[in-house]
């Protein structure tokens, strides 16, 4: 195998007192350790890298630029403090990271030599949860990343030569990123970004802010999600955003964002739905029209936007969930679970049942849950594979009642009630009544 060799920007990477934590629960951590990797492989490849190995709980990454390697790390490292908001301390999953710029030995998919030695050996006196870079990676990113680092002084490291001298993030960034740092909601959360204006005129530019306050509205509608205000999202405006940051900072699972052009009486706005906790794309479309009616426009793109992301994030959630261990299941999990089952097929209406009755027992007040039970009810009924009519159908009037006792204005709670109490023989126009107004709170 032929060796040659290139400059490498490498960043490694291990898990502080993994030892510790595989003793006091082998299978717990493993599983956590599989969980971070598929969540923080995203951020990884969006910032240009390449895993060459893991071993263990270390893995060793290369990527083309050292700015890359050094925002990446910032972005593993807020990751990890999201992952590990509401883990107790001696659980935590806490990561030190090492990044270098050097010369490498490259035999074919694998790199070797001082160059990847010294990562290892910067990661090796990082602080759990900090990231050491050496000089030369320090003079490349010095006023390039959002990020403070204190010079330690040259180090002897481990089976290295001479002296390297080291920075490691400031202490004041680390605390920073922590009071900066906002818990996620107990419900799926979403900040719309001001809309980046690339017509070139100025005057466009109340056009695109009146389009992003339209969809903010618009999506305000759907009641199980959170919306962040317009006053939060648009503190970003005219600002070049990693979106996993303005995750991290208004405590949100998703952004949306993108450009509107204008040329000609035409305008084109393109939108694109991101997990904010991992980078990746989860829907992108552009929608097309004519500046004749600007409110018009408005209006279209704006309903057009939420009832796509509607079901784009409902899918999201379930994926997420479906991901989730079977021992650490909330309400909100169990009854994304029975929607996921009951929407593949009705013939497993049963185990939807018996998931979304857990979800009430969990939460006895949970809406949502409590209509999808009414449903789950009256499917069962109607295609008669019921065990007990009598039963199923007082269960499906009950879970129907309750779940409107709690709907407010919930638009989907008060569409799935009224659809499942019709069947069950109650007053049809009421029933419609319930429709209409769950249409005119939300007409997506």
């Amino acid at each position: 195998m032929a060796t040659t060799r290139r400059l490498a920007a490498i960043l490694a990477a291990d898990v502080a007192g993994y030892s510790r934590l595989m003793g006091e629960d082998e299978e717990g951590t493993a599983r956590a350790l599989r969980e971070h990797h598929a969540a923080a492989d995203p951020l990884v490849a969006r910032h240009g890298g390449r895993i060459v190995k893991t071993t263990g709980d270390g893995v060793l990454i290369e990527f083309g630029t050292i700015v890359g390697a050094v925002e990446c790390g910032l972005a593993l490292q807020r990751l990890a403090t999201e992952r590990n908001a509401g883990v107790a301390d001696d659980r935590r999953m806490e990561w030190r990271i090492g990044i270098h710029l050097g010369d490498v030995l490259v035999e074919g998919d694998d790199i070797l030599g001082d160059g990847v030695n010294i990562a290892a050996r910067l990661e090796g006196i990082a602080e759990p949860g900090g990231i050491c870079i050496s000089e030369g990676a320090f003079r490349q990113v010095r006023g390039k990343v959002d990020a403070g680092f204190t010079d330690i002084g040259e180090q002897r490291l481990k089976n290295i030569a001479r002296p390297i001298r080291a920075y490691r993030m400031a202490r004041e960034q680390s605390r920073e990123t922590q009071v900066l740092a906002l818990p996620l909601p107990d419900k799926p959360s979403i900040a719309v970004l001001p809309f980046a204006n690339m017509s070139g005129d100025p005057e466009q530019e109340y056009f695109a802010d009146g389009m992003v306050e339209e969809i903010i509205t618009a999506l305000s509608r759907i009641r199980w999600l959170f919306v962040i205000a317009r006053n939060s999202s648009f503190t970003y405006k005219g600002q070049a955003v990693d979106v996993t940051r303005v995750g991290h900072e208004l405590g949100v699972r998703y952004v949306l964002e993108g450009p509107v052009r204008k040329a000609a009486g035409r305008v084109r706005i393109t939108a694109q739905l991101i997990n904010a906790l991992t980078g990746t794309h989860l829907w992108a479309d552009r929608f097309d029209g004519l500046l004749e009616d600007v409110f018009e426009l408005q209006d279209k793109v704006s309903s057009s936007v939420a009832g796509v992301i509607e079901p784009a994030l409902q899918a999201a959630e379930t994926a997420r969930s479906a991901g989730r261990p079977t021992t650490d299941l909330t309400a909100y999990d169990l009854y994304l679970r029975a929607y996921a089952i009951g929407m593949s097929s009705q013939l497993r209406d049963p185990e939807a049942l018996r998931l979304v009755e857990q979800a009430i027992t969990r939460d006895p007040r949970y809406g949502p849950a409590l209509a999808w039970g009414a449903l789950c009810c009256f499917r069962l009924l109607e295609n008669g594979r019921c065990e007990d009519r009598e039963v199923d159908r007082g269960k499906g009037i009950g879970f129907a009642r309750r779940a409107l006792e709690v709907a407010g204005d919930d638009p989907g709670i008060l569409a799935n009630a009224a659809i499942a109490l019709a069947y069950f023989g109650e007053d049809i126009g009421t029933m419609m009544a319930l429709v209409d107004r769950a249409l005119a709170l939300n007409p997506n």
